[in-house]
């Protein structure tokens, strides 16, 4: 007899740790009028499809007024979308469409930083003394006529360039052009709110933050000290920004305060939300901004993103955090569109599909809300984009060791024709022509395909609410296997183990003596007395007392 679905329920406040996120960089998605960019109603046109994965919630990258320099994260209007996507009715339509079809929808928001040519910043760099004089980061020069102290940009070089309308500096965490807001000022918090409700209004469901531990400064703008270790989960060791112990330029106490205040707003209408951490010790910015209950629902970091994983690698972050948190909880994401693809980074060049059902499986098996990226449940590979044709600023600032974001926002590949189906234009990142064989239609065809194995274990695991809810221990095993348990009131526990190589591994597991095999969940693997045998990138899953 199958058991009945475990259904996401929208009445529950905390439905969103039944759920599954989905993310949609728009500019890649789909194209619906042949500009070559992808668009609003290219993503309403393609919602049937989200839909038949079986995810939740679709976190739609930045869509608002810009002037693309950062492709959307440098906005210069909160409350309006921008014309290369659509217009506000079309994002009206999709809001309706997604929720017919039982999709909530979440938008991204990046308040740290604004435009260069956002109304606001145009007026608070006319004078010093203007109403919005500020309401940005500006500082005096050193005596030397040096910035004030020594804070660098993520994008390289340091994070103040010099004006000359006010002959101060402004700061700027990423690019020259996205000055850094003055989140001190109630106003601007104020006004972020105000926005946030506009969204709210429209029937939006849950914001994601970008970057939401930058929005405080040190008011007296003390220099960073050398970092004791290096970070290289937020950024690639080629870059400088990694060299310093962040504690002055963000990360600051003053934003818990304003977490609470966002989420007094979201609370509401009875809205979610996500912050993306990247901290010197993310774990414990995730655990300080879930905790009570009164700040954000969920947050997720870079430390499941980096460019090696190992077992004992993942389950040393699971761990960290579940001794951290204090009541909230994790969004374990795997890729999205800061990252080089999961299925080349960990799995390599040439990673079979196995290996990107493998990953899956063991992403939606960690305790916490996954986020899936486009184009992982079809097992795309990181596409391979000439210098010639790099979009990217930060790519093209770290070229050649670093290849910048565009590798993993190469467009959808929905058939096998030109472009991928995905525009009748000219792509403003061409296809990856190894896409095409992985597109969409043909794995429709293909019940053994990436994208099958992705909504049949999506469908499978709503089956398990311990797969869900319950709590998450780890046993001792050897590395590249992941061996760890779900445990929940009123239900069996669960085993589950996971080979992360390309070889056959043999796991003393006693645990599993006794054990009964679960069916259904589409990898191979096998237990016999307290024996687990997977092949390459097999798993096993066991209902044990």
């Amino acid at each position: 007899m199958t058991k009945q679905l475990t259904q996401v329920s929208p009445h529950s406040p905390d439905w969103y740790r039944d759920a599954i996120i989905y993310q949609v960089y728009p500019r890649s998605y789909m194209d619906s009028n042949g500009d070559g960019v992808g668009d609003l109603p290219g993503i309403t046109a393609k919602l049937d499809y989200i839909a038949s994965l079986g995810v939740d919630i679709v976190w739609i990258s930045p869509f608002f007024k810009s002037p693309m320099k950062d492709f959307g994260y440098d906005i210069s209007d909160y409350c309006d979308v921008d014309p290369l996507f659509g217009t506000l009715a079309d994002f009206d339509t999709l809001i309706a469409k997604a929720h017919s079809l039982g999709i909530k929808i979440m938008i991204d928001q990046v308040m740290a930083h604004t435009a260069e040519d956002h109304a606001w910043f145009k007026e608070s760099r006319s004078s010093r003394d203007n109403p919005k004089a500020d309401w940005y980061v500006w500082s005096d020069p050193a005596p030397d006529g040096n910035p004030p102290n020594n804070w660098m940009s993520v994008f390289g070089g340091s994070a103040w360039q010099w004006d000359t309308r006010r002959r101060q500096y402004y700061m700027h965490n990423f690019l020259v052009s996205q000055p850094q807001l003055n989140f001190h000022h109630p106003e601007v918090q104020q006004a972020h709110l105000d926005a946030l409700r506009f969204w709210l209004e429209r029937g939006v469901d849950g914001i994601r933050l970008d970057a939401c531990n930058f929005h405080f400064h040190d008011k007296e703008l003390r220099s960073n000290p050398p970092a004791t270790v290096r970070d290289t989960a937020t950024v690639s060791d080629v870059n400088p920004y990694g060299m310093q112990a962040h504690i002055y330029d963000k990360t600051r106490p003053e934003n818990l305060p304003f977490l609470q205040k966002l989420r007094a707003l979201l609370d509401e209408y009875k809205a979610v939300s996500i912050g993306e951490v990247g901290a010197d010790d993310s774990l414990a910015v995730m655990a300080e901004y879930t905790a009570g209950g009164d700040k954000l629902q969920m947050a997720y970091s870079f430390n499941l993103l980096v460019p090696q994983c190992s077992s004992h690698y993942i389950r040393k972050q699971v761990e960290a955090f579940e001794a951290r948190v204090k009541g909230g909880w994790a969004s374990w994401s795997v890729g999205n569109h800061d990252v080089q693809r999961v299925a080349t980074r960990w799995g390599g060049p040439s990673a079979p599909q196995a290996f990107a059902k493998l990953v899956l499986a063991m992403q939606l098996s960690l305790k916490g809300t996954p986020c899936l990226y486009q184009g992982d449940e079809l097992a795309f590979a990181e596409a391979d984009v000439p210098f010639e044709l790099l979009q990217d600023p930060y790519g093209i600032t770290f070229w050649p060791e670093f290849k910048g974001r565009d590798g993993c926002r190469t467009p959808i590949a929905w058939s096998n024709q030109d472009h991928g189906g995905f525009t009748t234009g000219k792509p403003w990142l061409p296809v990856s022509p190894d896409h095409l064989a992985k597109a969409a239609s043909v794995q429709e065809q293909d019940k053994e395909s990436s994208l099958a194995f992705t909504r049949a274990f999506i469908a499978w695991r709503r089956q398990h609410p311990q797969l869900l809810r319950g709590d998450i221990a780890f046993f001792d095993t050897q590395d590249q296997v992941l061996a760890l348990r779900r445990d929940l009131a009123g239900e069996r526990g669960i085993l589950a183990v996971f080979n992360l190589s390309g070889e056959a591994q043999t796991v003393d597991l006693p645990q599993s003596a006794g054990a009964e095999q679960l069916q259904g969940y589409g990898l191979p693997g096998s237990a016999e007395g307290g024996k687990i045998t997977l092949p390459a990138y097999g798993a096993w899953f066991g209902y044990v007392s």
